[in-house]
C-alpha cells in the first residue's frame, strides 16, 4: 500500500511540498543563510513573533524564534516577548521587508530613562526627606 506522498512522487508532481516543513524549506533563499544569527525584531508574544516570522519567509528570509532575556519561564507558554534571528546575510533583506510591512524596531528616544537622571533624582528625593525630617526635629 502506497502513502499519498510516494503516489505524488510516482506521478511526477514535484511541485507541491511534501510536507508543511518541506513547503517552508523550499522557500528559503540559500544565499540568506550565511552567518551568525541577529535579532531583527521582537514581537509581544509568540503569536506576533510567528507572524513577524512568516512575512520573512513570503521573503525567502529564514528565521528562528527565541524567548527574550528574562522570560525564559516555561510557566509563560505562548506569552512574553520573542526575538526573531535571522542569519547575518539575511540581515539587510529582513529589515527593509520590516520596514516596507511597517513593523521595524523604533529607533530615538524610546531607550527609557537615563542612570545618571534617575540617580540624581533618587539622591534629591533623599536629601530633601532628609532635611525635612530635621526641620520637624528641630522644631519639636
Amino acid at each position: 500500500m502506497s502513502t499519498p506522498e510516494d503516489e505524488r512522487r510516482q506521478s511526477g508532481s514535484l511541485d507541491e511540498p511534501l510536507s508543511e516543513a518541506h513547503g517552508r524549506w523550499r522557500k528559503i533563499d540559500p544565499t540568506l543563510t550565511e552567518g551568525e544569527l541577529v535579532r531583527v525584531a521582537g514581537g509581544r508574544n509568540q503569536a506576533e513573533a510567528e507572524f513577524i516570522q512568516a512575512l520573512l519567509l513570503e521573503w525567502g528570509v529564514p528565521s528562528i524564534l527565541r524567548r527574550s532575556a528574562g522570560f525564559d519561564v516555561p510557566d509563560y507558554l505562548a506569552a512574553g516577548p520573542r526575538d526573531v534571528l535571522v542569519p547575518e546575510a539575511a540581515e539587510e533583506t529582513a529589515r527593509e521587508v520590516l520596514l516596507q510591512a511597517d513593523l521595524a524596531p523604533t529607533t530615538g528616544d524610546s531607550r527609557g530613562p537615563r542612570p545618571l537622571v534617575v540617580a540624581a533624582v533618587v539622591a534629591g528625593g533623599g536629601a530633601l526627606t532628609a532635611l525635612l525630617a530635621w526641620l520637624v526635629a528641630q522644631g519639636m
